[in-house]
């Protein structure tokens, strides 16, 4: 693996450097700082070449991807993320997928069918109204992810998070995932400290 200096990145894509610059800010390409300068991983920069190729030669299906956190009720949030990007859809609509979990859970139902879709070739967009929408933490994984299969991700509102109680619900989430794997862990301590003292005591009245 390489790592390219702007201006050859942007030769071997096609594009102006300015182009670059303004995808590396959007999130479509990830980048590392070297000093002040920004570097680009030759293999980025080929999975982006061949997704910008596929893109062009197949016709844009996209899939739209709405979330909220709670398990039940917010339908009024979800109906109104579909809406506003069936209302912007430039492409055939091919499915709307629905998640109604945490941002922060990996093994979602809908995000599942999501990685499906993407990897069997069946869409070439996926959209979302906030970034957030899609996860949490590592979004730019599930882009590069997608970018190998030359699907991209499109943003409608890329500087606009999530609400403030949905963030909260988030975060309540994180710790109570951590604190049950705490207790499991002491718990587990417990049962063994327990069997040894159990063992040690038969050996006693053994003795």
């Amino acid at each position: 693996m390489e790592l390219l200096r702007m201006s050859k990145a942007a030769k071997r894509l096609g594009i102006h450097p300015m182009t670059l610059r303004q995808w590396a800010n959007d999130g479509k390409i990830p980048f590392t700082w070297v000093g002040r300068e920004r570097r680009f991983s030759s293999v980025d920069v080929e999975n982006m070449k061949r997704g910008s190729d596929l893109a062009t030669s197949r016709p844009r299906r996209e899939v739209l991807y709405v979330r909220v956190s709670g398990s039940s009720g917010q339908e009024s949030s979800l109906e109104a993320q579909e809406a506003e990007l069936r209302a912007t859809a430039t492409g055939e609509i091919v499915k709307v997928v629905r998640d109604r979990a945490s941002g922060l859970k990996e093994n979602r139902p809908g995000l599942n069918r999501l990685l499906t879709m993407v990897s069997d070739g069946s869409v070439t967009v996926v959209r979302v109204t906030h970034e957030d929408r899609l996860a949490r933490f590592g979004v730019g994984w599930l882009k590069r992810l997608f970018a190998v299969y030359g699907v991209t991700v499109e943003v409608l509102y890329p500087k606009k998070l999530g609400g403030r109680d949905e963030l909260l619900e988030d975060f309540i989430a994180l710790v109570t995932t951590f604190a049950g794997r705490l207790y499991g862990m002491r718990s587990a301590q417990n049962r063994k400290r327990l069997l040894a003292e159990s063992g040690q005591c038969s050996e006693d009245h053994a003795a």
